[in-house]
């Protein structure tokens, strides 16, 4: 981590594009002065003695995955699996429609949510090849650049987020939601256009800064894709698929709904599916990007991995609905439909991707129900609260004398 100090304790360097003499980004960082403890938040799955986190282990696919190309060969254990399945009163919802939530907002506190499943495989990856950092990349509110963050300062590692956003002023991001969590964990962030496309011009700017921490550091640094999206980080929902089957969702369901805002949860709960006999029919709801975009992305998977029997149109459905006003903008209807859950149902959503999603499957299942199997939804949580307690979004709309929420009065 850089130690320049300038204003308000956030440093700024420019790194040029070689090929264009462009800037490519902001550096930024700060210098924390309180000492937090990742490790604090980590369950271990294991209670044997002598098992640390950062312990390499051997992994095996499931059974029906074993066939698979270019399947890792190790992972770290980073969260408490086999989240559990609930019922959900989701609000708007028909009557005769029953919806029930797989809680992988519980994966562990600061690492809650779907991303933690993919970094088990990824920042495995990283420590085998004797990397000391790591580097991705997402929106400025990216769930997975902070769980990246915290997954990896409780490795050891160094982390660096190349981070897409309006904003081009550094000393305007400020320490909202995700964004708090990141300069805790002491990550070195650097701002890119938010319209950087991840194969044009993200990844040239992560190699980019990998040469310059080999240069400067003398360090290796593992390059990781938007929302952890490849073939390694595939297999933490190969194992999550098969997480749901030992809970018994093929006889308890007809339908599994998740948000997808880089594919890589889509591709392994919907390869999965496929793999063990499409019993359920998959439902993916976007938050940016469009369905041809994330096709594409699942199709590049089964590819990479050997399978040429199925394309992705045939094995999940991509809903469009979902964006609202674009990726991390909240519409009013949008943030009271959360607050609304949340006092009705006890459920935290977040306002950049299961909030969006779920008002959206509420919207379709009361107007076009064709694309559904069943009248039995599972939505899978894939996190996200951490934004909800910390976002200015919230505090906002919650602290106003005529939000019927607010019973805060002086006696």
């Amino acid at each position: 981590m850089f130690t320049h100090h300038l204003m308000n304790g956030i440093s700024h360097k420019v790194i040029s594009n070689v090929k264009q003499q462009n800037v490519v980004g902001i550096f930024m960082t700060r210098k924390c002065v309180l000492s937090v403890s990742a490790v604090s938040n980590h369950r271990c799955r294991h209670t044997h003695s002598g098992f640390t986190s950062n312990q390499l282990l051997s992994y095996t696919p499931p059974d029906w995955a074993k066939h698979l190309k270019m399947s890792p060969s190790v992972q770290v254990q980073l969260f408490q699996p086999f989240t559990p399945i609930q019922k959900w009163n989701l609000p708007g919802v028909p009557s005769d429609i029953e919806v029930c939530i797989k809680r992988d907002d519980m994966t562990g506190c600061a690492l809650s949510g779907n991303k933690i499943r993919k970094l088990e495989f990824l920042l495995a990856e990283a420590l085998s090849n004797d990397c000391k950092a790591v580097i991705t990349c997402g929106g400025v509110q990216s769930n997975h650049c902070r769980t990246t963050a915290v997954a990896a300062r409780q490795l050891g590692l160094e982390t660096h987020l190349l981070l897409r956003s309006r904003i081009k002023d550094p000393c305007e991001v400020g320490s909202n939601g995700n964004m708090l969590l990141n300069r805790l964990m002491g990550a070195s962030m650097y701002l890119v256009p938010i319209k950087a496309q991840e194969k044009t011009d993200l990844i040239p700017r992560m190699q980019q800064l990998t040469n310059k921490l080999k240069k400067s550091k003398g360090i290796k640094a593992y390059s990781i894709p938007i929302g952890g999206s490849n073939v390694t980080g595939l297999h933490g929902y190969l194992n999550g698929w098969q997480e749901l089957l030992d809970q018994g969702v093929i006889n308890r369901f007809d339908d599994i709904v998740l948000t997808v805002g880089s594919g890589g949860t889509a591709a392994g709960i919907s390869i999965g599916n496929y793999l063990t006999g499409s019993h359920l029919r998959i439902h993916a709801f976007a938050v940016c990007d469009t369905a041809a975009y994330f096709h594409s992305h699942i199709n590049e998977t089964l590819d990479s991995i050997g399978i040429d029997t199925v394309r992705s149109e045939g094995i999940i459905n991509i809903h469009e609905g979902a964006k609202g006003l674009g990726y991390g903008i909240s519409k009013p209807e949008e943030l009271e439909f959360i607050k609304t859950v949340a006092k009705e149902s006890s459920i935290l959503l977040d306002p950049t991707y299961t909030g969006k999603a779920a008002l959206a499957l509420t919207k379709e299942l009361m107007h076009d129900r064709s694309k559904f199997k069943g009248r039995r939804i599972l939505f899978l949580h894939s996190g996200g609260f951490l934004v909800c307690i910390l976002d200015w979004r919230y505090s906002g709309t919650l602290n106003t004398t005529s939000y019927p929420l607010n019973k805060v009065s002086l006696e």
